[in-house]
């Protein structure tokens, strides 16, 4: 990574488009309101905002002001640290390893759909380990097979 492109990574340039930290607060964002069962539209009326204003915070499109993201916070029963959390601390240097910042992308890329975050809450619910290995077993296999990998 250049020195340009990792400054931008960590939200330096004003370049047109969205920075890796307001993509970063949006996806949190979304990721609260969908695991708490909020649509945009009450999200929007609650926060006195459109709802086209929230998705694009929520795509990182439109930067989330102090005083707007409090009140998000606020909506979402959730503190303003939740909505920075899993960013590279810019004073530790250079961040986690790759292999971290992958799965943690993995991670949010699933519990920002509703079939994710339904699938974590259901799967919380499975006291078995056995029956855990199982449904884990299960889902190891499908996406294998969804990755041409038998």
């Amino acid at each position: 990574m250049n020195a340009k492109a990792s400054s931008r990574a960590r939200g330096t340039v004003t370049e047109r488009g969205p920075l890796a930290v307001d993509m970063h607060v949006g996806a949190r964002v979304r990721m609260r309101r969908r695991f708490l069962g909020i649509s945009q539209q009450s999200l929007a009326a609650q926060l006195g905002i459109t709802f086209q204003q929230v998705q694009k915070y929520e795509r990182g499109a439109n930067r989330v002001s102090a005083s707007k993201l409090y009140e998000v916070a606020c909506a979402l029963n959730t503190p303003v640290t939740y909505f920075f959390e899993g960013l590279a601390d810019p004073l530790a240097g250079t961040g986690e390893p790759k292999q971290v910042q992958a799965l943690e992308q993995s991670i949010g890329a699933f519990l920002q759909s509703s079939e994710g975050v339904e699938l974590a809450s259901m799967f919380a619910r499975v006291d078995r380990p056995r029956t855990r290995r199982m449904i884990l077993d299960l889902v190891r296999t499908l996406a294998d097979e969804e990755n041409g990998e038998d």
